[in-house]
């Protein structure tokens, strides 16, 4: 047996993969690529998996990653920013992506948009399995108790990543703006 398959069948072993073995630093998700294939983000309640990659497919979208549903950042300017920007209604299908289980992101969508008029899809990644897949996540051990994800917003058409935003400081609240964002 080969090295790389020995390695490969070592990795398989721990449900990790090589992907996630880097010489360099890592590498961010970028313009041009595709968001991951996999069943792993939750919707509502834990049996209602979505895979993100299909459910956009081809069409134009923005997806947004915040490091904690229910946090002051997060929940008073962060969503609420792009729930009342006028423009919303251009960015396509809309998904906020929290690394928390999907009984959190329901109660906190209700919280935000009670009659989800904003049509704003909000999903858990309890895992941060997702996040993890666009090397998006920071250790928050320290303050939430667990892996995190990066303060984001990723512009998708056409299936592929059409624009990053990604606060250099994992939690602030700049280049991922609504406002920045959506004009």
């Amino acid at each position: 047996m080969s090295s790389p398959a020995i390695f490969r069948k070592v990795i398989s072993q721990f449900n990790v993969s090589s992907r996630s073995f880097h010489s360099s630093y890592r590498a961010l998700i970028k313009v041009g690529e595709k968001l991951p294939n996999i069943d792993v983000l939750v919707e509502d309640s834990p049996g209602n998996k979505v895979n993100l990659s299909k459910i956009v497919g081809n069409d134009k979208a923005l997806v947004i990653g915040i490091p904690a549903a229910f946090s002051p950042s997060c929940s008073n300017s962060h969503i609420p920013g792009y729930i009342r920007h006028p423009k919303l209604k251009n960015a396509g299908q809309v998904f906020v992506i929290a690394v928390n289980d999907p009984f959190v992101t329901k109660a906190w969508a209700d919280s935000l948009d009670p009659k989800r008029l904003s049509n704003i899809r909000f999903l858990g990644d309890p895992t941060a399995k997702f996040t993890e897949a666009l090397d998006l996540t920071f250790d928050g051990h320290a303050m939430f108790g667990g892996p995190r994800s990066k303060r984001y917003a990723l512009e998708i058409e056409g299936g592929e990543v059409k624009a990053v935003h990604i606060e250099p400081d994992n939690t602030g609240l700049d280049v991922s703006a609504a406002e920045k964002v959506l004009g």
